[in-house]
């Protein structure tokens, strides 16, 4: 009797323990469902979202006060839109703008919200306009290469060294 009494024990830890592994998981994989604060939805588009990812972080001054929920291409004018999930206790004027980032050099994608100085705050549903897509590194890479060819390939006139030897006595 006295066995059964700690196998039972021993299963309720090891589930106890099973639970906390995953709670751990989803939040350190950003994958938490579980959110007992109230948000308001606010809506973006981008001409290029890069590697942006549902879930992903929404900060403002370095404060992580949402997260993204939804991204959608527009068949229409083929940019991106991405629905927002603010905090209800984080309001942004109007006139605020959004801009897609990264954390470190090759780091995940966040979108920073940078506010405004108009009265009025944006209603839920309401529309950001200003904001400015993704940089994606391989087109940097290309462009710096491509003008640093066009610089090594127009700056210098080619000379042709073996006229000039056979003019010397």
């Amino acid at each position: 009797m006295k066995k059964t009494t700690l196998d039972y024990w021993v299963g309720f830890f090891v589930v106890l323990g099973a639970i906390a592994l995953l709670f751990l998981a989803l939040k350190v994989g950003n994958m938490s469902v579980f959110s007992f604060s109230r948000t308001y939805p606010l809506e973006l588009t981008f001409n290029n979202i890069g590697g942006l990812k549902p879930r992903a972080p929404v900060k403002s001054a370095g404060v992580t006060v949402g997260r993204v929920a939804r991204i959608q291409l527009d068949n229409k004018s083929y940019r991106a839109n991405v629905r927002l999930y603010i905090d209800q206790r984080y309001q942004f004027p109007r006139d605020s703008s959004a801009r897609i980032l990264t954390a470190g050099l090759l780091g995940e994608q966040y979108i920073g919200i940078t506010p405004g100085g108009d009265e009025q705050m944006l209603p839920s549903g309401g529309t950001i306009t200003m904001t400015q897509s993704a940089i994606v590194l391989e087109n940097l890479i290309s462009q710096f290469l491509y003008s640093k060819a066009a610089e090594a390939g127009g700056s210098k006139p080619a000379t042709d060294t073996s006229a000039s030897n056979k003019s010397r006595p």
